[in-house]
């Protein structure tokens, strides 16, 4: 029964303490609607599928013997923890989720400024262009080029237009931008997809 441990859904790096930010300073936890829908199958999966599946396993093991000797059942209450732990996270990010809609109506004042949800084309230094797309903390995705609105590029381009010039204060010093588009569109977050190894799938390596 035991294998190697999928941790892409039992831990949330560095989004556990910028929650722990977030709620010390009060702020709200804006996430877009494919980012919630994220979290809430991720919860599913782990409430009704791996976190059964993985229980059974420790009572198995626990029948065994010495619990203490018992690399299955010590391994696997691990697990359990694990789980029990990012479940605890789900259900608070959810819990407190402030749902934006990019692609909802908005005053024409606000469709041509940077708030959450938009999508922003800008030139940096050099006159490279480059494209963001502003999201919660959850649902950061640098390869898709998806930012923390906390971030410090977020906080550069808010309530900027097309055609103004902000400016980014990095650890590598100052950079000015350049606005070329401001847009509202829906952002694709990456969907749940079932981890591999996992407990409940059948398939662990």
């Amino acid at each position: 029964m035991n294998g190697s441990m999928s941790r892409s859904f039992t831990r949330a790096p560095n989004r556990n303490d910028q929650h722990a930010r977030e709620k010390a300073a009060g702020v709200k936890n804006y996430i877009t609607p494919d980012g919630l829908q994220r979290l809430k199958d991720e919860h599913k999966f782990l409430m009704t599928r791996e976190r059964p599946a993985v229980t059974k396993v420790v009572s198995w093991a626990a029948s065994l013997g010495d619990r203490s000797e018992n690399a299955d059942y010590q391994y696997n209450k691990r697990r359990l923890r694990q789980i029990d732990r990012r479940i605890r996270y789900l259900t608070k990010r959810i819990d407190g989720a402030h749902v934006v809609d990019p692609a909802a109506p908005r005053p024409k004042a606000a469709a041509s400024r940077v708030f959450f949800g938009a999508t922003v084309r800008y030139a940096a230094a050099g006159g490279t262009e480059r494209e963001v797309s502003i999201v919660g903390i959850d649902e950061v995705d640098l390869n898709r080029h998806h930012i923390s609105w906390l971030s410090p590029l977020a906080k550069a381009l808010m309530k900027s237009a097309e055609g103004d010039r902000v400016v980014l204060r990095a650890p590598g010093g100052m950079q000015q931008l350049e606005i070329l588009e401001v847009r509202y569109e829906r952002i694709a977050v990456e969907p749940f997809r079932e981890p591999a190894g996992a407990e409940s799938s059948g398939s662990k390596t």
